[in-house]
């Protein structure tokens, strides 16, 4: 079945797809306000919103939440990503009012009880210091500010301890105010769902809310830039960015082929030459990642001190060689991995309701399945090489590194090696 939207007065937008056969269902709110939507004063108020929407409403405390949906044998959680925050839940198909009450009712009526705050600010700096001590974590934090220097794309979604130290209930209601309007947020459900009755819910739930001007975000800019930190560590962690189309580009398809071919899986280039043949490290993969307006191919890899310049050099050589000899094989074997991948996720209702939430906000509409599959099998192996080359040349890279880096050469170099 298609996808069925409707649209509230207000701006409010719910879009459900039924899934025949599913006794379950999953059902969420996604925001359009994410890390990139802060000032840099508020870096890392948004998840802690996300966090502080759990710790009570005026009508359930924290327990009860949690007890409600879990007592129908249910789950809920949330996520701040750098574009979205997301509440959802998934539940059976007789319990989908309750989880949409829920759901709304911590989306509208948290409290932000001053104790509450303090005790989760102790959890969210406990996060922050895990993430630190997770050395594949961290740099790609990292490297998302090398990449996006001095603006909001390029911020940690957690935020910087001291910012995180600092906040207040007033900062959090401030966030809200500016950007939880009706326009910006998305009711989405897949599975075992009536649309016209989760419509009549949902407007008596937020039909009553005030619509809001636009806001606009800060325009992403990818820029060169490296961050190299130096730790007494068993391993050098190296990730590597390369800018690549946003979700809105014609050719964010092609990227996605392109750095699965050379990176997605065991079979990949990356994969072959730098574990297989060489045995210069456990973990690498290129992956490719989008957002409205930008996006990247990241290349990751984790390597001893002695070989992470052979490592980088094979890395930067394999990306340059794919522009010339990329074969048909590879490319249609990325392109039957990402359609693969595209719709196996789709056999999940919470996958299912999450895409569509992610595509009506950037397009403003849920593009059918067979387009999607589409414009992936458009691509070709021409398309691919040449996207490589271009690439290539014009070689607008960012890098960071972790641990004992001495000997891995700087960006200028790999740039170089990668444009000759």
């Amino acid at each position: 079945m298609s996808p069925r939207l409707t649209t509230l007065p207000n701006g409010f937008r719910i879009i459900t797809e039924a899934m025949p056969g599913l006794k379950s269902a999953s059902i969420g709110i996604w925001i359009t306000a994410g890390g990139r939507h802060e000032r840099v004063e508020q870096n890392g108020v948004a998840h802690f919103l996300e966090h502080m929407a759990f710790k009570g409403t005026r009508r359930r405390t924290a327990l009860q939440i949690a007890e409600e949906i879990e007592d129908v044998g249910g789950y809920i959680n949330a996520y701040t990503s750098r574009e979205m925050t997301a509440y959802y839940a998934r539940v059976l198909e007789s319990d989908v009012s309750l989880a949409l009450d829920v759901i709304s009712d911590i989306v509208l009526n948290s409290v932000f009880d001053p104790r509450e705050l303090e005790i989760e600010r102790g959890v969210i700096l406990q996060e922050i210091g895990q993430a630190l001590d997770t050395p594949d974590d961290v740099i790609f934090d990292w490297l998302q500010e090398a990449a996006y220097p001095n603006q909001p794309m390029g911020r940690s979604i957690l935020g910087p301890s001291e910012r995180v130290e600092s906040f207040s209930v007033d900062d959090l209601r401030g966030f809200v105010a500016e950007h939880y309007g009706p326009a910006r947020m998305i009711l989405s459900a897949a599975g075992a769902v009536d649309h016209d009755k989760i419509v009549e819910e949902a407007t008596a739930l937020f039909g009553h809310l005030h619509p809001q001007p636009a806001r606009p975000f800060e325009p992403a800019r990818f820029a060169t830039g490296e961050r190299r930190e130096m730790r007494d560590l068993e391993q050098v962690h190296f990730a590597l960015a390369l800018e690549a189309p946003g979700y809105r580009d014609p050719e964010v398809y092609t990227a996605q082929i392109f750095a699965t071919a050379v990176g997605g899986g065991m079979s990949s280039r990356l994969f072959q030459k730098v574990r297989e043949e060489r045995g210069l490290c456990y973990t690498i993969f290129a992956q490719a990642g989008a957002y409205e307006d930008t996006g990247s191919i990241t290349v990751y890899a984790g390597t001893g001190a002695r070989d992470v310049a052979e490592l980088t050099g094979l890395t930067i050589d394999e990306l340059k060689r794919s522009a010339d000899d990329m074969t048909e094989a590879e490319v249609a074997r990325a392109r039957a991995q990402i359609k693969a991948g595209m719709l196996m996720g789709l056999e999940s209702p919470s996958s299912r309701a999450e895409r569509m939430a992610r595509l009506l906000s950037v397009w403003g509409r849920v593009p059918e399945v067979e387009e999607a599959v589409a414009r992936i099998e458009d691509v070709t192996r021409d398309r691919v090489r040449d996207y490589a080359a271009r690439m290539a040349t014009q070689a607008r890279a960012a890098l960071a590194l972790y641990g004992p880096a001495n000997d891995a050469p700087m960006l200028e170099t790999l740039r170089t090696r990668l444009a000759a």
